[in-house]
């Protein structure tokens, strides 16, 4: 599965991660990995897949009903069982990313943005909505930034890897906008100015999308704030490399370095109050 490049935006490993919440962090993050790896990683066909994923979704149901879960991923569902004590964590949200690694499995078109934003909504934002629940942040208004930010770094990765997903088979590109831009047929490795054109909106999208939930870091406090500034401004990041090499994404990925890092940290310091 594409997702969010094996949530590389968990504060897994960061010093700016609050040591008490790590461990929960931990959990979830190896629960989202684990089932990543069952949708995308091997050589399974998608009917083991999706078997491997119903059994992966029993587990967590029995979790929550108070019954014992297969052994067959003892080391995720205990540490997520004591964290899901400890923290509360609902179950929703896990629930919501099994369900798109499922959709991913099918390898659907996505036929306009609506139907594509709904993948989000199960792929991307249940990450942001678990870490603010460890937080303690519950606001309406947090929530629907933080769904922004999380849809907004799923889209900006899906235009980020054009040049690799295309030329398996897999896009996410919403065919209402392929349509528009004359971009049809797409052919992996080729930039055209019509699939330009198609990315360049696209990118614009990614960027209001990100720009809306910005705010979001003023919300969070200490670590947790700090940590979001860096993904939004990694994020923006991207985009403006999109740019600078004139959407050319069908045929080359562009990626963050060590050179970019100054940048973002200036970025985020300055980071104001709307």
């Amino acid at each position: 599965m594409n997702g969010v490049q094996h949530y590389e935006n968990f504060p897994v490993a960061s010093v700016l991660c609050p040591p008490a919440l790590r461990p929960a962090v931990v959990a979830i993050y190896h629960f989202a990995r684990t089932a990543d790896d069952i949708a995308d990683e091997g050589d399974a066909a998608p009917a083991q897949r999706l078997a491997d994923l119903q059994a992966y979704r029993q587990d967590l149901r029995a979790l929550y009903a108070g019954a014992m879960p297969s052994a067959r991923w003892t080391s995720v569902f205990g540490p997520l069982d004591r964290m899901r004590a400890e923290h509360r964590l609902p179950e929703a949200p896990l629930a919501d990313l099994l369900d798109a690694f499922m959709q991913d499995v099918r390898n659907p078109g996505y036929a306009d943005r609506p139907a594509l934003l709904d993948y989000c909504r199960r792929s991307a934002n249940p990450i942001g909505r678990l870490l603010l629940h460890l937080y303690g942040v519950d606001e309406p208004a947090a929530l629907a930034e933080s769904d922004a930010i999380c849809t907004a770094l799923q889209l900006i990765n899906f235009w980020q890897d054009l040049s690799v997903d295309l030329p398996r088979g897999r896009h996410y590109l919403p065919q209402s906008d392929v349509q528009t831009h004359g971009a049809n047929p797409l052919t992996p490795g080729v930039d055209s100015p019509a699939t330009r054109a198609l990315v360049r909106d696209l990118v614009q999208w990614s960027r209001t999308l990100m720009t809306s939930g910005a705010p979001l870091v003023h919300r969070l406090p200490g670590r947790a704030g700090w940590e979001l500034r860096l993904v939004v401004q990694g994020g923006l990041r991207i985009l403006e490399k999109i740019e600078a090499m004139q959407h050319a994404t069908m045929s080359r990925r562009p990626t963050l370095g060590a050179s970019d890092l100054p940048r973002l940290v200036w970025r985020a310091l300055w980071m104001r109050h709307a």
